[in-house]
């Protein structure tokens, strides 16, 4: 028996129910920004953390002005499927974000992550200060003991960040039972032993 699974770059119906955080919360919090496959599948996990405030879907790492869902998926724009990680350092530490990203995902795997192909799913972390860059090199040769195949996770300083589409934003919590929501997700957040 087959089944239909719905690919990060399908169209979707936009959701005019999402609320995006105010700038001035946002300014209140620490930023991690991470790019490991689907947004969708990497909101989902981080959303879901002690600490984490807000978590939004966007892009980043391109040369194209004001990049679209449609032009992203095509693989034209340079820029990676993004989530911004809004968090409280007092909470939660960057070093343990930076945990969760290596769990979440297979940083072995170049521009790649299961279905979705393209190096808008490649696996970067963008970091926002000087701080962040040791920690992150210093977070992935940890990582390297966990996996066999080097990491391919690319550690680079973050650029110009356009924010997803609306509809983008908290997908797996406004449609859980999406194909791609049910049989992707909902088994990776059962296997990090996350609800």
């Amino acid at each position: 028996m087959s089944f239909f699974i719905m690919t990060a770059c399908a169209k979707e119906t936009p959701n005019a129910d999402i609320k995006i955080m105010p700038e001035t919360e946002k300014s209140k919090l620490e930023i991690a920004t991470f790019g490991a496959g689907c947004f969708w599948c990497v909101e989902a996990v981080f959303e879901l953390l002690d600490g984490v405030h807000f978590v939004e879907s966007g892009y980043m790492g391109g040369k194209e002005e004001n990049p679209t869902y449609q032009s992203v998926c095509e693989g034209i724009t340079g820029h990676a499927e993004v989530t911004q990680i809004h968090f409280d350092p007092q909470v939660i530490s960057y070093e343990t974000l930076l945990d969760w990203l290596w769990r979440s995902h297979d940083p072995t795997t170049l521009n790649r992550q299961g279905y979705d192909v393209g190096t808008q799913y490649r696996s970067t972390i963008f970091y926002h200060s000087e701080a962040q860059k040791t920690t992150a090199h210093a977070s992935m040769a940890a990582a390297q003991t966990m996996f066999k195949d080097p990491i391919v996770t690319e550690i680079t300083a973050t650029s110009t960040y356009y924010p997803a589409e609306d509809y983008h934003q908290n997908y797996y919590q406004q449609n859980p039972g999406q194909p791609y929501c049910a049989r992707i997700i909902r088994p990776k957040l059962k296997k990090l032993g996350l609800k």
